[in-house]
């Protein structure tokens, strides 16, 4: 084998390694990703009761070696684990609500909804039972939504998202799905002739968390001025 060969084969990469364990983490990072739907919620926001997100629950493809995926069920645990990574991804960047644009243009919460929906059953060849689909309110279609396309097979998704702290001071992600472009499209069917795919751009994909500058003039002088706890800034 040649030193060239051999170097290619013995590529160091740590794109889904956690610093703790050197294993790969059970959950997924923004990115270019083969995976299959579990289920489809349609969520109301936190902030408004007339507002939802659509979040597509992925899973890769078996991961396979020493992988130690997320318990199905915490709960139950003789469920077994995920045989890949998971994540929770909302399929718009932004929540869907009844609003009027600055440009006068009056935008339909359910609308936009059955749109998304539209996309997803072509990517997944699923068009046909979803035009099957009859309901009195967004809340029932979407339960029927998630029946026939939550356990979907395999595809292509780019992945983004949205970097949050929590309160051990750990980075996480928001993950979402871009938006359509000229740049491409963020979900395609696998081995698509003519790929369309978004290629995974972290500085185009992922809204970077931006830390707050703290005083440090003013922390400095209540350390020296002895007020408070010395972990008090």
């Amino acid at each position: 084998m040649s030193e060239v060969n051999l170097k290619k084969k013995n590529m160091l990469n740590t794109k889904d390694m956690s610093a703790g364990s050197g294993r790969t983490k059970p959950v997924l990072d923004p990115g270019n990703h083969v995976v299959k739907i579990n289920s489809i919620t349609l969520d109301q926001t936190p902030y408004d009761s007339e507002s939802y997100n659509i979040n597509l629950h992925v899973e890769t493809a078996p991961i396979g070696g020493d992988f130690e995926g997320f318990f199905r069920d915490y709960n139950d645990q003789s469920k077994g684990r995920y045989d890949g990574q998971i994540g929770r991804v909302r399929i718009s960047p932004f929540p869907f609500k009844d609003t009027t644009l600055p440009s006068g243009r009056e935008i339909s919460r359910d609308q936009e909804i059955l749109k998304h929906m539209i996309t997803l059953a072509e990517t997944l060849e699923m068009r046909d039972g979803l035009d099957s689909i009859e309901a009195d309110t967004i809340e029932s279609f979407m339960t029927e939504c998630d029946k026939l396309m939550g356990a979907s097979k395999l595809m292509n998704m780019c992945i983004g998202g949205r970097e949050w702290e929590n309160k051990e001071g750990y980075i996480n992600n928001d993950l979402f799905l871009p938006r359509i472009s000229k740049d491409g499209i963020s979900m395609e069917a696998l081995e698509k002739e003519n790929s369309r795919l978004l290629k995974f751009d972290r500085a185009v994909h992922v809204k970077a968390l931006v830390k707050k500058e703290t005083n440090t003039s003013s922390a400095s002088f209540k350390a020296d001025s002895g007020s408070g706890d010395d972990f008090e800034l």
